[in-house]
This record gives C-alpha cells, structure tokens and sequence, in this order.
C-alpha cells in the first residue's frame, strides 16, 4: 500500500476515534442548549477550555468565531457588506506583517487568517439568513465595529503566537490530525455551538493541519 495513502487512512481513522470520545465528555460539558447568537463573544464560559494539544489555539478560534455574531449584528439592517475584499486584503497583509515579527511564515499565517474571514463570513450569512426569516431573532441593540476589530486585533496577536507555539505539532500531520479533532471535538461541545458554527469552525480550522514542508512524519 502507498506509504502516503497509509498515513492519511490512520490518520483519519485515529481523528474519528478522538473526535467520538472528544464528544463524551462528562454530562457537565454536554449540553444540547444552542449558544446565543449575538454578543456571544461576552457570554461563553471561559473556565473550561479544548482538550488537547491544539486546545489552546482551538479556544482562540472559537472565540474570534463568536466574535463573528457580534460583527453580524453590527452590520444586519445597513448598508455595510458581508463581503469586503478590499478590508479582508489590508487585514492580511498586516497578519504577514505581525507573522514575520513574530517568527511565523507568512504565508502559513495568512492562509490560516483567510480561513478565519471566510468562517466569519459563513456565519454571518448564515445569521442573516436566520434573522431575516424569523425578524423576532435578529439582535435589538448594534455593537460597536470599532470595539469589535480592537476584540479582532488582540485575537490575531494571541492566534499568531499559539501558531508559532504549536509549529512542531502541525508539521506532523498524524498527530496533528488526532489533536485538531480532539480540540474542535471538545470545543464544539463545551462552547455548545450550533450546526452553523460548527460549521464555521470546520471551515476555520481547515488549514491548520496543511503545512506545505509537511514530510510525512507522525
């Protein structure tokens, strides 16, 4: 059997393994209760965290994710667009700009940073969709975008380090793999995200286990 072939099908079958027992954990962390979906940022319980190795950077991309709700509220209703590829270019232009500062490739960054725009944007569409169909949903009050990006700011700095933390770990793309599954596994859970941030999440996290110099090694 192809040795690369062999890799990636334990590699799946482990992560599926750590994903279902990720997904019993005690019933203290298995609610079924939906996570709000506006200003969610500020309501989730920080105290428990992802299991894992990946936990950590897990925890900081569901909680930009979160962030993403707020982002939806402050634009549902006006004139400001879900899609804007001009901002999304200047913001990753600075991640490569922070990425190198802090000794991570740049490239890598911004491919991660792209896949956290695109998640945000999956979430607010999906919101906007929502709220339109059931207007008794959509948020009341309209957070303020300029506290939002400074919530987005501090969240790429700290992304960027837990990048640089876990470098080692995400060039091994078995083990990374069964870590990735068992972080978003238990976050999914303990953040008791719905099936469209569970969506985005999946969509955030895409990349973390691609790097290009990738050997092979588990």
């Amino acid at each position: 059997m192809n040795p690369r072939k062999s890799m990636t099908r334990c590699a799946t079958v482990a992560a599926l393994f750590v994903a279902t027992t990720a997904l019993a954990v005690p019933q203290a962390m298995a609610t079924t209760s939906p996570k709000s979906t506006v200003a969610a940022s500020s309501s989730v319980d920080r105290t428990a965290r992802p299991l894992g190795k990946l936990g950590a950077l897990t925890d900081l991309v569901i909680e930009r994710l979160n962030v993403s709700d707020d982002v939806a509220a402050s634009k549902f209703g006006t004139d400001s667009p879900i899609e804007d590829p001009a901002r999304e270019e200047q913001v990753l232009e600075q991640v490569r700009t922070q990425a190198a500062a802090a000794g991570v490739d740049p490239d890598i960054a911004a491919t991660f940073f792209r896949d956290q725009i695109t998640a945000s944007k999956v979430v607010q569409k999906g919101l906007f969709a929502r709220w339109t169909a059931h207007p008794e949903e959509a948020p009341t009050t309209r957070p303020d975008l300029g506290q939002i990006r400074q919530q987005l700011d501090r969240l790429t700095t700290e992304l960027l380090q837990e990048l640089k933390n876990t470098e080692e770990l995400r060039s091994r793309p078995v083990s990374c793999t069964v870590q990735l599954a068992l972080a978003t596994g238990s976050g999914a859970v303990l953040e008791r995200l719905d099936t469209l941030h569970r969506q985005g999440l999946r969509v955030a996290t895409d990349s973390v286990c691609r790097f290009p110099e990738a050997t092979g090694r588990g």
